[in-house]
């Protein structure tokens, strides 16, 4: 009989010296497939994508279907998760689906029904049962917290009685409410001169990032800071944000961190960013750490005081990180040339 997998990780910050040179750690994790600027919009095909067949109107892996001639509609999107589900398989649960529902809310969406499925599985085994059990309270404590439903079996299986390469992973479907999709607020920059913001606050922490694991080569490491009670907030607040018509653009800080979450957003207008990092926190920390509980936002300098006066009101941290420019990428007033040069080469 197998033991349950216990493994707590000692990986520390402090053991990651800080870089000197952030242009070559971008440039190295361009190449990775996670990180793809292509991979983010779906592309399966043999052919490459250039930033122009990318259209302002994609909204990242959600899909959108009418409900009738009123304007209604729901959204639907797929998420999954690997890290840490053997040694932690409730916070994996719990993050998984926090991330899911933070990304309907940027779209303004409201998130009401999720299901899972866990796959690679051995059920029979001791390890496999303490994943489940693990998964099934993380699902049923975030569904509780954030008011939604769940499919009746609650968790399917993909029995596996030997894993081999492959980890145990949750994937997760996530349905949502759309008032009218003529007002979902998609990811990409709008355009030259939008202020861009930063809901929630940066924390020193890199665990499980693509960049630890990619850059460094250390997959053995926590799972990225996560406070569930944040998260409700985050909504909330986004919420608001919507009622008010404040946000140009919305996305989730995810992976990859907040440069790739930037990137994301610039490449379907071509637009760049020239923003100023915290001198308080590390650099690779704050530009490709994915801790949770954060999302960037574009505001039209108009509204500007209005989006203030409201997230100092709600009493909701933030910060200014910068703004849209017409290509270039700037970080501390450093060019690090313009948004065609970050996608793959063709």
């Amino acid at each position: 009989m197998k033991e349950i997998i216990q493994k707590e990780t000692e990986f520390s910050i402090n053991s990651i010296a800080e870089p000197d040179n952030i242009e070559n750690i971008i440039f190295s994790l361009i190449v990775n497939p996670n990180l793809s600027s292509i991979n983010y919009f779906n592309d399966f095909s043999e052919f490459p994508v250039s930033p122009s067949a990318i259209g302002t109107t994609d909204s990242d892996e959600t899909g959108l279907f009418d409900l009738d001639s009123d304007g209604r509609s729901i959204a639907m999107s797929t998420h999954a998760l690997h890290h840490h589900l053997e040694s932690d398989p409730k916070k994996a649960t719990e993050i998984l689906i926090s991330r899911a529902a933070r990304k309907m809310y940027c779209q303004g969406a409201q998130p009401v029904a999720i299901s899972a499925m866990l796959y690679h599985i051995d059920f029979g085994d001791p390890n496999g049962q303490n994943i489940s059990s693990g998964a099934k309270q993380g699902l049923e404590n975030v569904a509780q917290k954030f008011n939604l439903k769940i499919s009746d079996r609650k968790i399917r299986f993909d029995h596996f009685s030997c894993n081999g390469p492959f980890p145990p992973t949750i994937i997760i479907s996530m349905i949502s409410m759309v008032g009218n999709k003529e007002k979902i607020t998609n990811h990409a920059f709008k355009k030259k001169g939008g202020n861009i913001f930063v809901i929630g606050r940066s924390v020193n922490d890199l665990g499980s990032s693509e960049y630890l694991e990619f850059y460094h080569g250390i997959e053995d490491s926590p799972l990225p800071a996560f406070n569930i009670d944040t998260e409700i907030r985050i909504q909330q607040t986004l919420r608001k944000l919507h009622e008010h018509d404040l946000l140009e653009s919305a996305s989730p800080v995810g992976k990859g961190g907040l440069f790739f979450t930037l990137l994301r957003a610039g490449i379907p207008n071509e637009l760049g960013f020239d923003i100023t990092t915290d001198a308080e926190m590390r650099i690779d920390s704050f530009l490709f750490g994915e801790a949770m509980g954060r999302v960037l936002v574009e505001v039209n300098p108009v509204k500007q005081d209005e989006f203030v006066d409201l997230m100092t009101g709600i009493k909701m941290p933030f910060f200014t990180l910068g703004h849209v420019t017409k290509g270039e990428i700037r970080i501390d007033d450093i060019s690090l040339g313009y948004i065609d040069k970050m996608t793959p080469s063709k």
